[in-house]
């Protein structure tokens, strides 16, 4: 995890109405993240409640959980939550820990817009690998079900930040000049250019540099 993102992290909201999912998900991010403090949610609406008296620098969310206490917990409630969620605070760094990954696909549009991490945990997952995904979106990572990530969907704002960076060799700063659009924005595109390539962090690798050689692969650019 780097440096600067763990000195800004002071609180983290997990939700999830399974208890013992939802300790075995706070044990596990206590172990990685001990100065952080770590707060629990139930249900739908009890999260909603949370983060409106202040955002948290992380959300852990299942998807399916009831909406208020006795009710049924239906995926259906923790999608309309998290579209709720992403309209609401478009910075937002969210992990989904869910056995209903694939339901996400609903909410495609709403996920590309968004302008926080985004990472997606199948709940069968190793603590390990959860926890990696957990740190991908704290730095702004997104990364998503293979469905929702076809090559013919690159947006044309992507592919614009694919040529000017490539072909012209323009910096960030400079792609946002020439495209009309805050450098924050540039920096959001290029989240979603590398989830849609299937381009991930890796030790030890420029993740610009592969997304480059795997935008030259595709043929996307020359």
């Amino acid at each position: 995890m780097s440096q600067a993102v763990s000195k800004a992290m002071t609180k983290f909201l997990v939700v999830d109405d399974h208890e013992s999912v939802l300790n075995g998900t706070v044990e596990g991010l206590k172990r990685q993240y001990p100065t952080v403090e770590i707060h629990t949610a139930q249900t739908a609406q009890a999260a909603h409640d949370w983060i409106k008296k202040g955002q948290p620098d992380l959300l852990v969310m299942d998807l399916s959980m009831p909406n208020t206490p006795g009710e049924p917990a239906q995926p259906e409630v923790g999608i309309q939550r998290l579209k709720t969620l992403m309209q609401e605070y478009p910075t937002l760094n969210i992990v989904v820990q869910s056995a209903h990954v694939q339901s996400l696909v609903r909410l495609k549009p709403a996920i590309s817009d968004h302008e926080g991490g985004f990472t997606i945990a199948d709940k069968g997952l190793p603590i390990l690998e959860m926890l990696k995904l957990v740190d991908w979106a704290l730095n702004g990572v997104n990364y998503t079900p293979k469905e929702m990530r076809t090559r013919l969907e690159l947006k044309h704002e992507w592919m614009a930040v694919l040529k000017l960076a490539f072909h012209e060799g323009l910096q960030d700063k400079a792609i946002a000049k020439r495209i009309h659009v805050r450098e924050r924005t540039v920096r959001h595109y290029w989240t979603k250019i590398q989830d849609a390539l299937e381009v991930y962090p890796e030790e030890g690798k420029n993740i610009r540099i592969q997304t480059e050689l795997r935008a030259r692969q595709l043929g996307l650019i020359d």
